[in-house]
């Protein structure tokens, strides 16, 4: 998972957060309690959370490419090693 997507991730999370917050009305006695959109976002927020932490990093990128130089350090050119 590269940084623009965790980025995304948390954006996301506090949006909802914000959200939820920004949605609450005032008390009414109707058995509503409006503590639980927020909780919801906390969950959310925490399902999110530990999927970025349990996700594997992007695979390491292995150039077949490798420079060539000669005995005196001089760039001559590349040369393709991967088989």
């Amino acid at each position: 998972m590269t940084i623009k997507t965790k980025i995304a991730a948390l954006a996301v999370a506090a949006l909802t957060v914000a959200g939820s917050i920004a949605t609450t009305t005032s008390a009414e006695a109707k058995g509503f309690y409006p503590g639980w959109g927020f909780g919801g976002a906390l969950l959310g927020a925490a399902i999110v959370g530990s999927a970025i932490a349990a996700s594997q990093p992007a695979p390491y990128y292995r150039s077949c490419f490798v420079r060539q130089y000669d005995a005196y350090g001089r760039y001559i050119g590349t040369m393709n090693v991967c088989n």
